[in-house]
Parts: structure tokens; sequence; C-alpha cells
């Protein structure tokens, strides 16, 4: 549900830190018969030119407007979506967050709404230059869903540096229909601040390239692949709910560690400088942040479970080559990561290469904690001490 589209049809730029590969029309390719989603929602959808494409698309007649909500192409349903930087008088920082909107007229109306408040309604992830509150309020009151994004990460996230303790001091909780726990947290590290307790949690790929798509993503229950049906889910209305979050083990992610920014060196709670190289400045992790954050109480909501999963290009030794045969012989990402047999594996990659991803299957991986911006890493023939 969180996918970027690095250029347009004409080849300009969307998301600028995004790949030119990410187009419209490859993400849906992708999405679809490569990873294994039945539903996405790509967040650069209000850009002009997506909008015109989508148009396009449904002129043509490939793409169809559903009944309740959202743009089936191929048996793919996307959810058309924006991401939007927001700093207001009320933030600390920078916050990006996430918006839904039900079809392409109200995906309209909001490129048309935000195109007064921001400098280049081009671009991906640009400021809105208004209050969080007035964003929520015609959100809400356009029929869309209003989601923060990456909610711990360091930089441009609600408690990263946008809030002081509580998402009350800029965002109104009424108008919140979950939030995106983002790569170095997972369901038990969030549920630590009681105040997350009322609302959904979601695990989002936050896709930069047309591979990291579904590295996190979340099974649904629903009746019909529909925004309406969606936004029950994220209510949990009417046996409508998440079953399951698949996402990274955190340690996996860029910032689960307080690093060093000058020499990347852990940076140890409660130090005033690097023990490596003397500087004063670092990079709060996520672990950190949550620590700080958290009080004596916890959410005791039940949750789904939280799945950790590692995605094939995280495996040692599989290289692109390896990986498209392996998708020709058994079929999309998921049937390879979650129901392969170890002989349909064996027929196509090296047995060291089996025994990785059957280990990552079942928890049994120990990986490098990332942190500062660099990702985590698998570390080959070390079981885990902690299954996940």
């Amino acid at each position: 549900m969180h996918i970027h589209i690095g250029a347009s049809r004409t080849g300009k730029a969307i998301k600028i830190t995004g790949s030119r590969s990410l187009t419209l029309r490859n993400i849906l390719h992708v999405a679809n018969h490569v990873k294994g989603m039945d539903v996405i929602g790509i967040i650069d959808c209000h850009s002009p030119e997506v909008i015109q494409e989508l148009k396009e698309l449904k002129q043509e007649g490939s793409l169809k407007e559903l009944e309740e909500g959202g743009l089936s192409i191929d048996g793919l349903t996307l959810i058309p979506g924006a991401e939007i930087e927001i700093n207001d008088e009320h933030c600390k920082g920078p916050i990006h967050v996430l918006v839904y909107m039900p079809s392409l007229a109200a995906m309209e109306n909001l490129s048309l709404w935000l195109s007064s408040r921001m400098k280049n309604i081009h671009l991906s992830s640009q400021r809105m230059y208004g209050s969080a509150l007035d964003l929520q309020h015609f959100v809400k009151n356009s029929g869309g869903l209003f989601i923060p994004a990456h909610i711990f990460t360091p930089f441009k996230s609600l408690y990263g540096k946008g809030v002081g303790s509580s998402l009350t001091e800029v965002l109104d909780p009424s108008m919140i229909d979950g939030v995106e726990l983002g790569l170095s947290s997972n369901t038990e590290m969030a549920s630590r601040l009681e105040e997350l307790s009322s609302f959904t949690f979601l695990t989002n790929s936050d896709a930069h390239s047309l591979e990291k798509i579904a590295r996190e993503y979340q099974m649904l229950s629903l009746k019909e692949p529909t925004f309406k049906e969606f936004s029950m889910a994220l209510q949990g209305e009417n046996g409508r709910e998440i079953i399951a979050n698949y996402g990274l083990n955190p340690y996996l992610g860029k910032y689960y560690n307080s690093v060093c920014e000058t020499c990347l060196e852990v940076f140890l709670p409660n130090s005033d400088s690097c023990n490596k190289c003397g500087s004063k400045k670092f990079v709060k992790g996520v672990n950190d942040r949550i620590k700080e954050l958290q009080g004596t109480k916890t959410s005791k909501v039940n949750r789904p479970p939280y799945i950790h999963q590692i995605p094939l290009e995280f495996i040692p030794g599989l290289g692109p080559k390896s990986l498209v045969k392996l998708r020709e012989a058994i079929g999309t990402d998921m049937d390879i990561i979650h129901s392969s047999t170890e002989d349909q594996l064996k027929e196509i990659v090296k047995p060291a290469i089996v025994e990785q991803i059957l280990s990552a299957r079942n928890g049994d991986l120990s990986v490098q904690i990332g942190g500062g911006g660099t990702y985590g890493k698998v570390i080959v023939n070390h079981p885990s001490k902690n299954k996940k």
C-alpha cells in the first residue's frame, strides 16, 4: 500500500529518489504477476501526469472503476493514494502522511486542492503549506483515508521528529484510520505506546524500486478487493480485518540502531559522544526512540500476528538470474517465499540458497542490525537465537 512512481509515462521524475523503472504500468505488472499482490496502493497518484495516465487506461478499457471504490486492472485492485509532507506551526519537524482516495474524481479533487498549497504538485512527498488538521478535514470530508507514514523513522515521521511525545500535538486522532509502522519496527515494538492502542497497524514496503514491492504487506479478510472493504478492514467492521502483518525483522531496517553520523558506529544510549571517533552527532534509532516514548502502560490490544519475512533480494547468493529462474519455474515471490517445496527449489538453485530460503521461512536466520540509513543484512550459516 506504499508504492512510489519514479517516472511518468513521458519520462518526467515524480519520486526523485525512486527508480525510473517505477512507471505506473511496470508497477501494475510486477505487483500482480511477479510479487503476487491482490490490492496495492500507489501513493503518487496526485501527480497530474499519473491521473492522466489512469484516465487513458480507463478510456482504453483496461481500467475499471469499482462501485465500492478502487480501480480494477487485470484482476489487481489499485487504491490511488498520495504521500504528503506536513510541517505546520505545531510540528517539531516534517511528518509524512499517506492519503488514499476511493476514485479518480476524488483523487483529482485532492490534487487540485493541494496544487495551491504545494510548490510542485507533479512531484512526490512534497510539503503542503497549511495545517495538518486542514488536510485531515479535507480528506475525511472527501471520503478518504488518512494514515501517518513510517511513524518511527528518524526523518520526516510522526514520532521521529514530528512531535515531542504525542501525536495529539499535531493531529486529530479521530481522523486517523491507521498507522504505518515502517521497516525498523514491528507490532511488539509499536504496542509499547499506549496511545496507539486504537489504531490498526499497517506494514507497507515504501517501494522506491520494483524489487522492493511487497517486502512488507498485510493479509486482509475482505468480501471484495475494494476501497470500501479496505476501509472496513482498517476499522475491523463486520468481519473485515487484517489477518496478519508480514514485515522485515526490524533488525533489517535502515534505522533500528542509533548510530554515529560520522562513522556509523553504534551510538550507545546515554552516551555524550561516539566511542570510536568522538563525534557528538548521531542518528537516533527507532528502538531507542520508542524506549523514550513508552510509558508505564502498553497497548493491550489483541493484534494480528506479525510474521517476519525476508525478501528474496536479502537472501545471500541469490542473484538476479537465479531469481528470474525461480519465478519462471515456481511463480510469484509469495509462492517462492511461503509455499515452495525443498525439491522445487533444489531443481533451480544451489543447496546453500535452498537452505537460506527455507531457514528464512522458519525464522532461523541471524541478521546484522541496521542503522543510520544502512540496511541490516542476513548473516549466512548462523542460526538465529531469537525466532520470531
